[in-house]
């Protein structure tokens, strides 16, 4: 009777020891299948191995507070004081790194998202160039100046994104746009003549013919926009000046003959 007396009176430590092992198999198990998953995903997306590692320990810390939060619960801890500290902890953690916060959220939403992809060529705002790297805080890229810009990942989701990379299958190429503006010193089939001799120049040197369109027109120039299409986001790094100037000599020695 007295062993049966003792068995019963444990009954509640033994309760509070089985839901301790619950809850200690649920996010061993938990853990493991999102660190799994995360990983797979990371490989789909082709992403750098320390944004993986990263997202990878973000899911951790959030299942290390979900089970302190359970074993809190299972030891007697009333509910109310419970939330009350969750909810000033939080506010205290949220006021002090709200801005750090953000910019991970935002670092997520790039990744996942994706508007570019390491080595395109893009503009964000008034930075242009190549993305050398994307992490959870930041995205570097290279400027045709060889410089390096870190631009914050919550600061991008505020700009404006173009990517020049061409969604076509087939090998990457890139399409970047070139306006340019010409007086009426020259008749408009004349001056689309000029522009053919010279796109004639690029036909084997680049993926893609370019090819060109009247964007506006005024009552003092006319405005064009070219395209160029490359292979590698290097040449637009040196082409476009190239193409530019070589429309230019071709303008300017037309002129001279009428």
């Amino acid at each position: 009777m007295a062993i049966w007396d003792e068995l019963l009176a444990n009954i509640p430590y033994l309760i509070t020891l089985i839901e301790v092992a619950v809850v200690t198999v649920v996010a061993i198990v938990l853990e493991r299948v999102l660190t799994r998953y995360i990983r797979r995903f990371a490989k789909r997306r082709e992403l750098p191995p320390d944004v993986g590692n990263g997202l990878v320990l973000f899911f951790r810390l959030l299942i290390f507070v979900g089970v302190l939060i359970a074993l809190l619960a299972i030891g007697g801890v009333p509910p109310e004081l419970l939330v009350t500290f969750s909810a000033l902890g939080g506010a205290a953690v949220g006021f002090a790194s709200s801005r750090t916060i953000g910019n991970f959220i935002s670092g997520l939403f790039v990744l996942i998202v994706r508007p570019f992809r390491v080595h395109d060529y893009v503009r964000v705002g008034n930075v242009e160039g190549i993305v050398e790297e994307i992490t959870i805080n930041y995205t570097k890229i290279r400027t045709p100046s060889n410089t390096t810009v870190l631009i914050s990942n919550q600061r991008i989701l505020d700009q404006d994104v173009t990517n020049y990379r061409c969604e076509e299958s087939g090998p990457a190429q890139y399409c970047y746009g070139i306006e340019l503006t010409f007086d009426h010193s020259i008749f408009t089939d004349k001056l689309e003549k000029v522009f053919d001799d010279v796109i004639k120049k690029y036909e084997e040197r680049l993926l893609r013919k370019p090819w060109y369109a009247m964007s506006k027109i005024t009552s003092v120039a006319k405005q064009y926009m070219f395209y160029l299409y490359v292979e590698s986001p290097e040449d637009i790094f040196t082409l476009p000046s190239i193409f530019i100037k070589d429309i230019a000599e071709a303008w300017e020695k037309a002129k001279t003959k009428t």
